[in-house]
């Protein structure tokens, strides 16, 4: 995990390490990335290194839970609070959805950081860190699939449990092809609409 000596750095110091770890990452993956070449991009010791990571797993889920966010910051606040109707809930949400597909593929790095971590993270050195990102977006899951029940998009005669797994695993399918296979720009909106469509029809009442 990040040590929280870590957050006591300058913040100019934590942008250069975190920086050559994006690039190290996005252009190497995870197994053949090297800490050492990260070292001497960000100047600093192998010892003060180890200092604030346990090592390159953690300081690689450190990178693309700060990218993910990061990306999630520019896109803007997703709010579906105002939303009345089930057509007006889909089509924000297929809205959302493309703005940060969007962003990513006008990212290469975070395009190759993502592609990367979708090739590790079921893997028994990075599943317990894909278990805390899953649980951390649970609860907005949660509020949204309320709205939805409330708009009557999204049908009440399965456990919430059931549905937000189904949800879940439809997004990580969605987010494996599109990011896995070159997709044109002007291509992607297409695609998200048939993609948000058979989620739509498998949650819908």
């Amino acid at each position: 995990m990040v040590r929280p000596r870590f957050a006591k750095l300058r913040p100019a110091q934590q942008e250069a390490i975190l920086a050559a770890a994006l690039v190290e990452f996005a252009a190497h993956g995870f197994h053949e990335a090297s800490l050492n070449r990260v070292i001497e991009s960000a100047g600093i010791s192998k010892g003060s290194m180890y200092y604030y990571f346990d090592g390159k797993e953690d300081l690689y889920a450190h990178v693309v839970r700060l990218e993910l966010e990061r990306m999630i910051a520019r896109a803007g606040p997703f709010d579906l609070e105002t939303v009345e109707s089930a057509d007006a809930f889909w089509s924000a949400l297929e809205s959302y959805y493309l703005q940060l597909m969007s962003a990513v593929e006008a990212n290469p790095p975070l395009s190759a950081l993502i592609r990367g971590w979708i090739a590790v993270s079921a893997t028994p050195a990075m599943h317990h860190i894909q278990q805390e990102m899953e649980k951390a977006v649970v609860p907005w899951m949660e509020r949204a699939l309320a709205i939805g029940q409330r708009t009557g998009a999204v049908r009440t005669d399965l456990p919430s449990g059931l549905l937000i797994t189904v949800a879940a695993g439809m997004g990580q399918a969605m987010d494996t092809w599109l990011l896995t296979r070159p997709t044109p720009a002007s291509y992607l909106p297409q695609l998200t609409s048939a993609l948000i469509g058979m989620m739509r029809r498998a949650l819908q009442p």
